[in-house]
């Protein structure tokens, strides 16, 4: 008699190494998934720092050299507390005037803080050094 298929025992050894090759995988996907959220928002930063540079340099450049105290913006946007920014209505508007990429951002209570709502990290705008860095 001559039986095809597989034993119980070849079953089971299939299994445990699926279940073991998940183990490795599925940690490894969400940290994937976590690497992405941090490098889109570290683009974001970097759009921001860059249209900071860019205002400034544009202010050095048209002012004389009394009135170039402090070139950096005095605030990023005029937009009110809360307000979720998103492509249709971008935040930094002050400092990006091409809009930039600003989706999944909440301005937060005081205009010189931003929240990203993926990573719930939090952002302060520092007025004196033109400097927009995350608040630990």
């Amino acid at each position: 008699m001559n039986q095809k298929g597989f034993t119980l025992i070849e079953l089971c050894m299939v299994i445990c190494l699926i279940g073991v090759l998940s183990l490795v995988a599925i940690p490894q996907y969400y940290n994937l998934i976590e690497d992405a959220n941090v490098a889109a928002e570290q683009g974001v930063v970097g759009g921001v720092r860059s249209g900071i540079y860019t205002y400034m340099a544009n202010q050095v450049v048209s002012c004389d050299e009394d009135a170039c105290e402090n070139p950096y913006p005095v605030q990023l946007d005029t937009l009110p507390a809360g307000t979720v920014c998103s492509v249709l209505n971008p935040c930094f508007t002050t400092v990006l005037a091409q809009g930039g990429v600003t989706s999944q951002w909440r301005k937060s209570i005081t205009s010189a803080r931003y929240k990203n709502i993926y990573s719930g990290n939090v952002y302060r705008y520092d007025s004196d050094t033109g400097n927009f860095i995350q608040v630990l």
